[in-house]
């Protein structure tokens, strides 16, 4: 056997080693066995050789629908922890508001609630806990009799984009029951509107969410059907005299004076020289 001999058969052996991978890669499955024959029929279309050829290196590994399901469990997540800390920062603000902290102290009291924190003997607690749990008792008070609304109300596990997801043919299809129904009562039949009917329309009219709507006084939407802005016309008119109320305000708020004259005088866009 000729010197170097052992060397050039691993050397082969390597080599036909990559040749056999090279093959199993390309015939392993059906895809790939059909691009390697349409390159065998056509081998001027190089150029699309290669795209085939690194679209199907690069391409991700991990099926598409596991990315995005883990995706939106963890944005699901973090919404709702960053839910109940939005709504624990308004209970430690409402707890801190004079108003609503004696009217939760006074109804503490009553229940008899802030009595059992001041027990004696073997069950007796220093100032510092006693202080603390007074305080969670105030804001567990806070969160039963307060009604919070928007951006601040307590998380609900349904309303996460998960469950926004998995809920929303429900979601379709009850809407589209409703208006067939509102079609079907209030078109066709001509029935009256109810109470809920013109909030409705009215909610709908400015553009509100349910949520924003529902944070409005009782007061404010008892004028609204006062004014029966459920009609167009009353609405537009509402609308106009708003607009009107708000421009008298801003025209004697002495801020938006201040900035009025500063856009007269030294506005956005004036250049002007300074004085030494």
């Amino acid at each position: 056997e000729p010197a170097g001999g052992e060397g050039s058969g691993a050397q082969a052996a390597h080599e036909k080693f990559l040749l056999i991978a090279a093959a199993y890669e390309t015939l392993k499955d059906e895809e790939t066995r059909k691009d390697y024959d349409y390159m065998l029929d056509h081998p001027e279309e190089y150029y699309r050789h290669y795209y085939h050829y690194y679209r199907r290196r690069l391409a991700p590994k991990v099926d598409v629908t596991i990315v995005i399901l883990v995706t939106v469990c963890a944005i699901s997540v973090f919404q709702f922890f960053s839910w109940w800390s939005s709504y624990n920062e308004a209970i430690n603000y409402l707890a801190s508001v004079p108003k609503y902290r004696i009217q939760a102290t006074e109804i503490a009291r009553q229940q008899g609630l802030l009595n059992k924190t001041k027990e004696k003997g073997k069950n007796r607690r220093s100032k510092e806990e006693i202080r603390e749990e007074e305080e969670e008792i105030i804001k567990d008070i806070i969160k039963n009799k307060i009604d919070i609304k928007g951006g601040y109300q307590k998380p609900k596990i349904y309303d996460i984009l998960l469950f926004q997801i998995l809920l929303a043919p429900f979601y379709w299809c009850k809407y589209i029951v409703w208006y067939c129904w509102w079609i079907y009562c209030f078109t066709i039949k001509g029935q009256e509107y109810g109470v809920e009917e013109k909030l409705y329309i009215i909610r709908r009219y400015m553009k509100m969410s349910q949520s924003q709507f529902d944070s409005l006084e009782d007061h404010q939407k008892e004028t609204f059907l006062e004014r029966q802005l459920w009609i167009r016309e009353n609405y537009e008119l509402y609308k106009r005299e708003q607009e009107e109320e708000l421009k008298k305000k801003m025209a004697m708020d002495p801020r938006w004076k201040r900035y009025r004259r500063w856009m007269k005088n030294e506005g956005p866009g004036r250049l002007t020289f300074i004085d030494d």
